[in-house]
């Protein structure tokens, strides 16, 4: 039975540090992806009302619980930050989820450049364990 030398531990520890943050970037990635895709549902949604003033809607309340409302207005109500309400159009409602969309787009270009990197090294690591 081959034993194993302090060399070969110091890149078994590293190869589980580098799969622990794997995961974790995925992990991140998976919610990044998740918040893009509800801030593009609520986007649709703008534009499904849009131009519906005095219609009734089934607005959602919350867990799958809906209350019949009319809409009074083309204008939204958008809560920018401590409980700060402004009113908005549909269109400057749409442009400040399109900033919100883009910020997401940012982080998840950084989170698969981490990615990238982490592979690299791997790769590195691996071409040295066969050079020995």
């Amino acid at each position: 039975m081959e034993q194993i030398d302090e060399k070969q531990q110091e890149l078994i520890y590293k190869f589980s540090m580098f799969e622990q943050q794997i995961q974790q970037i995925n992990e991140q990635l998976g919610l990044v992806e998740q918040g893009m895709n509800e801030l593009r549902n609520l986007k649709e949604g703008i534009d499904e009302i849009k131009g519906k003033k005095d219609e009734e809607i089934l607005a959602h309340i919350g867990r799958g619980i809906f209350v019949k409302a009319k809409i009074l207005s083309d204008d939204l109500i958008v809560d920018i930050g401590k409980k700060n309400f402004v009113e908005k159009t549909p269109e400057e409602t749409k442009a400040m989820i399109n900033k919100q969309i883009k910020r997401i787009e940012e982080i998840k270009e950084s989170l698969n450049n981490s990615l990238q990197e982490m592979n690299s090294e791997m790769v590195k690591m691996i071409e040295e364990v066969e050079k020995s």
